[in-house]
């Protein structure tokens, strides 16, 4: 379930901004991950209590539409991707151990790949409010100049896969450090990670 629904905020992003039901559906669908995720680390207390005390912040944000100026926005990116490491921490934990994996498994770490895109781009609107020009924006493939959170989604997954991002570009150190160190995850997580569960699985040992 979490799987589907991250992969459903993919698709309905590009009508948050354009439309009234797309921009509310994103709200509420963002909500519906934060509990899912708390959900998928719920086989402890203790996991529980942390994930709902970080959760707690994002899940205000996103359903009542606060729009804070000065240090609050950055503290709410921060809390964000703090919780998303958390969850990804969890879930790594809990899928790369040494048992036969099943589709649960495979699932579980296809979650992972997808939260690991969307917490490296809070780290991009993390930099971008930090330093304004972190980014550039080629005008010829963009009929906007400043970066928003899809911006910064399209380019993380662009960098995770090793696609590339078309009309963005990383102008500081800092933002060209945090993309090559997201390329090199995203190269071994797939090459290292995926292809050992996704043999195993194939071809279960006796």
């Amino acid at each position: 379930m979490l799987f589907l629904f991250l992969l459903s905020s993919l698709v309905i992003y590009p009508y948050a901004e354009t439309t009234a039901v797309g921009y509310y559906a994103l709200r509420v669908l963002g909500s519906v991950i934060i509990m899912l995720a708390v959900y998928a680390v719920s086989f402890r207390r203790s996991l529980v209590i942390i994930a709902l005390a970080l959760a707690i912040p994002a899940s205000v944000q996103h359903l009542l539409d606060i729009d804070f100026s000065g240090f609050l926005p950055i503290l709410n990116t921060v809390l964000s991707f703090v919780f998303d490491v958390f969850i990804v921490v969890v879930i790594f934990r809990k899928v790369f151990v040494p048992r036969q994996p099943d589709a649960e498994t495979i699932f579980g770490a296809l979650c992972i790949y997808m939260l690991v895109g969307f917490t490296f781009a809070s780290v991009y609107s993390l930099i971008a409010r930090t330093e304004a020009r972190a980014f550039y924006l080629d005008p010829t493939v963009n009929l906007h100049h400043v970066p928003d959170r899809l911006d910064f989604i399209y380019y993380s997954f662009g960098t995770l896969t090793s696609l590339g991002a078309s009309g963005i570009v990383p102008v500081t150190a800092q933002a060209r450090s945090i993309t090559v160190i997201e390329a090199i995850l995203g190269v071994l997580y797939l090459a290292v990670l995926i292809s050992r569960l996704v043999g195993a699985y194939r071809h279960p040992t006796g």
